[in-house]
């Protein structure tokens, strides 16, 4: 845009931290070979500071500009279990798109591999997907996909091996990553690597495009619609009610639409997948019927 680049980094899905490291990286490989030049980051939620870390890593100052900082940011209230959904349309997946998807993939995980620990608030889960039909391979988690190897121990049960009320049930393992943990430790390290952070709203191109820095890395996610006249950009409302934590919880539970990931700030339950709605309102139907939904599932589990 005139003598600025602009490179975009947004419309994740419900994967926005799951691949944040991975099209951070591919985001940062499109800056020029060679460049010294001082870059802006717009946006603080996961995505943001991945990217603005990878500049870092790389010798480049970087300035954060958002309207929101952690913990008001849509990265803090996410599930954030390493698990790449409603990232693409079936219908609009090409082979280019499927390559960059499996490599955005990989690179995140790679790197959530290297922050287990407290630090992080990044660990390993059991998963149980439970199911009354036979359960096939995904695009994302079947073996013969382009990650599914990314799903260890990833198995069927018998009805002896599990106490699920579900004819089938497969177990796989994947990482769980605590926002408020994360979210802080990212952007301690942001500011102790000598990054600056400025606090301000952009309501059009013009500003960002006064801004003083040369190369603009775009990481507004759903805000990007606007203030880029994106109009595809389509938001998908994902509900969580977060109960009381129960640290003897220590596996996540996927059946149907429902959801169970227990974190050290609270059991949250899910989910609400309603495209097109902007609301930040709770739905509160929908927490009923989740909260009900979830009482029938571990009920029939410790009846069974």
């Amino acid at each position: 845009m005139g003598d600025k680049l602009v490179i975009h980094n947004y419309g994740h899905g419900g994967g926005g931290m799951t691949l944040s490291w991975g099209t951070s990286q591919l985001a940062v490989e499109m800056l020029p070979a060679g460049t010294t030049s001082n870059v802006a980051v717009l946006g603080c939620g996961g995505v943001g500071l991945a990217t603005a870390r990878l500049l870092q890593r790389r010798g480049t100052a970087v300035t954060i500009y958002a309207k929101n900082l952690p913990p008001d940011t849509t990265s803090n209230i996410s599930g954030a279990q390493w698990s790449p959904v409603t990232v693409f349309d079936d219908d609009r997946l090409t082979p280019a798109f499927r390559d960059q998807f499996a490599r955005a993939a990989r690179l995140a995980y790679r790197q959530y591999q290297n922050m287990i620990g407290d630090y992080y608030g990044v660990r390993w889960v059991p998963n149980y997907l439970l199911s009354d039909r036979p359960i096939g391979d995904s695009f994302v988690r079947g073996a013969n996909g382009p990650i599914g190897d990314l799903y260890p121990e990833s198995h069927d049960l018998g009805p002896s091996d599990h106490p699920f009320d579900a004819k089938y049930v497969r177990q796989f393992d994947t990482m769980l990553i605590e926002p408020p943990i994360y979210l802080n430790a990212m952007l301690r390290d942001f500011l102790i690597a000598g990054g600056t952070i400025v606090v301000r709203e952009f309501d059009a191109v013009p500003a960002v495009l006064a801004l003083p820095e040369p190369i603009v890395i775009n990481c507004t996610g759903l805000g990007a619609g606007k203030l880029f006249n994106d109009q595809e950009i389509t938001p998908i409302k994902g509900q969580l009610t977060v109960l009381l934590p129960q640290p003897e919880v220590d596996y996540n539970v996927l059946s149907g639409r429902l959801y169970m990931f227990p974190r050290r700030d609270g059991i949250l339950l899910g989910g609400t997948h309603e495209r097109g709605e902007w609301s930040l309102d709770p739905n509160l139907t929908a927490q009923k019927e989740i909260l009900e939904g979830h009482q029938r599932l571990f009920s029939a589990m410790r009846s069974a």
